[in-house]
C-alpha cells in the first residue's frame, strides 16, 4: 500500500482486519498522509481533493481508535489535540536562543558589515538575507527524525513546553523527510497566523463579543500558550524555520546549507531568503521586501543578516544575548496611515451593534492598532469608509483609535457598508433606535451572553469570584451555560475541565455561584446589564419599585414618573423584561429568589451619600459593608473623587486614603463605621 501515489479509499471493514494487516495500514497511512500534508501546507501543491485527504485521516483514526498500540509519536492524529494540560511546565533549551541586536539607521548595518569583516580579516564574505517575522519564535526538538518536544523561546533558556499544541501546526513535520535524518536536530522557527486567518479570527471574536486580539503575533503567542491543545488546532497556525540550534549526526559549514537541509527535511523555509556578497545587495533586499511588505500574507518588520560561513561564526562567537555574527535591519513601523481590511459588526453586553474596521496593524502613538470603532452606521456613511480604503488613524484623546479619513480608494467599485438586519451572533431581527441599532434577543442572544455572564459575576453586581472573561467565553463556547440560569445548574466536575481551572478553583466558583442565589434587588438589576441601567439608575429604580415583581410589570408612563427616569431609559426597561421573560422565569426555577428593598424614602437615612473602602475590614467582607450602607439609600464607589462623602478605612489602607485626605473627605474608622451602620439601622 502506498497512499503517496495511490491515495486509494475502498477499505475493508476494520473488523475484517488482523492486527498486523492494520498495523501494515496504519505504517502506510501515516506516511501517505504526512506526505500530502507537505504538498498542501508546504508546497502549496496539493494532489488530492481535500475529500480523498479526510478519508485517509479518518481511516487511520478509527484504526488507532481500534487498536491504541497502534498510535505513534509521529501519527497525524496528533494533529487534531490532545486533553487540556493542568499547565505549561518548564523545558530547558538545547541551546540558548539568542535575540539579535537590531538597528534602523543604515549606518549602523554598515558598521556591523565593517566590525565583522575586521573582526575575521576577510572583506570578501557571503551573507544570507531573511525576513526578520513578527511572530513567536520556538524551539522544536526532533530524536532520530521524529518529532519530540517543543518550547516557547522564554528567557532564552528555560521556555514553556507547548509540544501538543505546535504538534497541531500542519506545516510541522512530525517525521522528518530523509531515510537519514541527524540523531538529534533542534532547530528554531517562528510561529505566525496569516493575515486573512487573523483579521477573520477577530472577526469572528468581534461579532460573538469578545475582545479580538491586537495583532498577529498576539494571537500567535496566545495561541500556542493554551493549555487545550484541541482549540489551537482550530486556527491555521503556520511556521517558518531558519536556524539550527543544536544537532548531532550531521554537521555544515554554512547557514545556506543549513537552509537547503531544511527543505529536504520537510522543514518549511522562507522563499525570500537571498544569498548576498555586499552591502549595496543588502539595501536592495531591504527595499524590496519593504515594496513587498503590505502585499505578503504575513507580517515581517524588518530583514535579519547572518554570515554565512558556520566556522566564521563560532569564531566571532556571541555578546551575552545575542550573536555577533548577526543583525536585524528593522523597517520604519507603519505609522498612521494603513488600509481596512474588512468592516464587521460587534454585538455588546446590552445588544447594541457597532461596527469595527479591522485593519493592517499600524503603529499610532507608540501602539500598534489593529482595530478601530466606526461608532454607528451614520458615522460610517458620513466618512464614506469601505472596504480597502486606505485611510488615516489617530488615537481619540490618545487612547481609543478612530478612522479620521480616506486617503485613498484602490477598488472604485468597493460597495458601501450597511447594517445588517439580523444579529450576526444569534439571528434576530434587529431594532433600530436613531442612530443605533440593536439585537434585541437579550439573554438568548451567545455573544450578548457571554457579556453578560462577565457582568452578572463583577465585584459591583453579584461579586462572583473566578467568573471573568476567560470564564464566560468557555462556558458558552463549551456550551455548558446557554442562559444565566445554567449558572447555577453548574456542578465542580463540569468547571473542572476548564483551561485554567483545577478542583480547587473549581470548587470555589461553584460555591460563589451558589452564594448568589439571593441578590439583593439594586445588584441584580446591576447585574442583568440592562442598557441604560448602571448601578446608579438600579439603585433608583429599586428604591421606587421595591421587588422585581412589580418592576417588571411596569410600563413607560409608571417608570417616566419617576425623577431621572427619561423615555429611553423606559423603554429600554419596559423592553427588557419583556424580551427576556423566560430568562427570568428560568432563574426562579433554580432558586434565585430576588430580595425585595424598602422604598419609604425615611427608610432610606444615606440618601445621596457615596461610600468608599479602603483596606480590609474585621467584621466585615467588602460586599457585606457595601451592602450594609447601600441598603440605607447610599452609592458606593470603587475610587475617591469629589462626590465621596465617606472613606471607610481598614487595615493596609491603599492610595484611595492619600486621595481622601488631600481632599478633605471625611475619613471614618471601621469602629465608627459600625455605629453609623447600626444607629441609621435603628432609626
Amino acid at each position: 500500500m502506498d497512499f503517496r501515489k495511490n491515495p486509494k479509499t475502498d477499505f475493508k471493514d476494520i473488523e475484517e482486519l488482523s492486527e498486523e494487516k492494520a498495523r501494515q495500514e496504519a505504517e502506510a497511512l501515516r506516511e501517505g498522509i504526512a506526505h500530502h500534508n507537505y504538498r498542501y501546507y508546504v508546497k502549496n501543491d496539493p494532489v488530492i481533493s481535500d475529500a480523498t485527504f479526510d478519508k485517509l485521516f479518518n481511516r487511520l483514526r478509527r484504526l488507532e481508535e481500534t487498536w491504541p498500540k497502534l498510535r505513534t509519536a509521529d501519527s497525524p492524529t496528533r494533529r487534531i489535540g490532545a486533553p487540556p494540560a493542568d499547565s505549561l511546565q518548564r523545558l530547558e533549551h538545547r541551546a540558548p536562543m539568542l535575540s539579535l541586536n537590531a538597528a534602523l539607521e543604515e549606518s549602523k548595518l554598515r558598521e556591523f558589515f565593517d566590525f565583522v569583516r575586521r573582526e575575521t580579516g576577510q572583506t570578501e564574505l557571503i551573507w544570507v538575507a531573511e525576513p526578520k517575522f513578527d511572530g513567536a519564535s520556538v524551539e522544536a526538538v526532533f530524536e532520530n527524525g521524529i518529532f519530540r518536544t517543543a518550547a516557547t523561546r522564554g528567557d532564552g533558556h528555560v521556555g514553556e513546553d507547548i509540544s501538543e499544541n505546535l504538534a497541531t501546526v500542519r506545516t510541522l513535520p512530525l517525521r522528518l523527510h530523509t531515510e537519514k535524518p541527524p540523531t538529534s536536530l533542534a532547530v528554531r522557527g517562528e510561529v505566525f497566523l496569516p493575515q486573512k486567518a487573523f483579521q477573520e479570527l477577530n472577526r469572528k471574536r468581534l461579532e460573538s463579543g469578545e475582545e479580538p486580539y491586537a495583532n498577529p503575533r498576539n494571537a500567535a503567542a496566545g495561541t500556542l500558550r493554551r493549555l487545550a491543545s484541541k482549540i489551537v488546532s482550530r486556527l491555521p497556525l503556520d511556521i517558518f524555520f531558519y536556524d539550527i540550534l543544536a544537532i548531532d549526526g550531521e554537521d555544515f559549514s554554512s547557514h545556506w546549507k543549513e537552509l537547503e537541509a531544511f527543505d529536504r527535511w520537510g522543514l518549511k523555509t522562507n522563499p525570500l531568503n537571498r544569498k548576498l556578497s555586499t552591502f549595496s545587495d543588502l539595501s536592495d533586499y531591504r527595499q524590496e521586501l519593504i515594496r513587498q511588505r503590505g502585499d505578503l500574507p504575513y507580517e515581517i518588520d524588518g530583514i535579519v543578516v547572518k554570515l554565512d560561513d558556520l566556522a566564521l561564526q563560532k569564531e566571532l562567537g556571541a555578546r551575552h544575548r545575542s550573536p555577533r555574527w548577526a543583525m536585524a535591519w528593522k523597517f520604519e513601523p507603519k505609522r498612521e496611515v494603513t488600509v481596512i481590511e474588512n468592516i464587521v459588526v460587534q454585538v455588546g453586553t446590552s445588544g447594541m451593534l457597532t461596527p469595527v474596521a479591522l485593519l493592517q496593524p499600524v503603529e499610532v502613538g507608540g501602539v500598534t492598532v489593529s482595530r478601530a470603532t466606526l461608532h454607528n452606521e451614520r458615522e460610517v456613511r458620513h466618512k464614506d469608509l469601505r472596504v480597502g480604503d486606505k485611510v488615516r488613524i489617530e488615537r481619540a484623546g490618545d487612547v481609543i483609535p478612530e478612522v479620521v479619513e480616506v486617503i485613498e480608494r484602490p477598488n472604485k467599485y468597493a460597495h458601501k457598508f450597511h447594517m445588517p438586519e439580523k444579529c450576526p451572533s444569534c439571528g434576530a431581527k434587529v431594532v433600530r433606535e436613531g442612530a443605533y441599532v440593536l439585537c434585541p434577543a437579550g439573554l438568548s442572544c451567545k455573544a450578548q451572553l457571554r457579556g453578560r455572564i462577565r457582568h452578572y459575576g463583577a465585584r459591583d453586581a453579584l461579586d462572583i469570584d473566578h467568573l471573568g472573561t476567560e470564564t464566560a467565553r468557555q462556558l458558552v463556547q463549551r456550551e455548558l451555560v446557554t442562559s444565566l440560569a445554567d449558572l447555577y445548574r453548574l456542578q465542580p466536575q463540569d468547571l473542572v475541565n476548564l483551561e485554567g481551572f483545577a478542583e480547587k478553583s473549581a470548587r470555589q466558583l461553584y460555591d460563589a455561584i451558589q452564594s448568589a442565589r439571593t441578590p439583593r434587588l439594586d445588584r441584580f438589576l446591576h447585574a442583568l446589564a440592562i442598557r441604560h441601567v448602571g448601578q446608579s439608575m438600579a439603585q433608583v429604580l429599586a428604591r421606587n419599585f421595591g421587588s422585581l415583581n412589580k418592576l417588571a410589570a411596569a410600563d413607560e408612563n409608571a417608570l417616566q414618573r419617576i425623577d431621572g427616569v427619561g423615555p429611553e431609559i423606559a423603554c429600554s426597561v419596559v423592553r427588557f423584561f419583556r424580551d427576556n421573560r423566560r430568562a427570568l422565569d428560568d432563574l426562579r426555577k433554580v432558586g434565585v429568589e430576588v430580595r425585595t428593598m424598602p422604598t419609604r424614602k425615611s427608610e432610606l437615612p444615606l440618601q445621596n451619600k457615596t461610600f468608599v473602602f479602603t483596606g480590609s475590614l474585621d467584621g466585615y467582607t467588602r460586599t457585606e459593608a457595601e451592602q450594609a450602607v447601600e441598603d440605607l439609600g447610599a452609592r458606593t464607589t470603587s475610587s475617591v473623587s469629589g462626590q465621596t462623602d465617606f472613606l471607610v478605612v481598614g487595615d493596609n489602607p491603599g492610595s484611595k486614603l492619600d486621595d481622601a485626605r488631600k481632599r478633605g473627605t471625611r475619613i471614618i474608622s471601621e469602629t465608627e463605621f459600625r455605629k453609623l451602620v447600626a444607629r441609621f439601622r435603628g432609626a
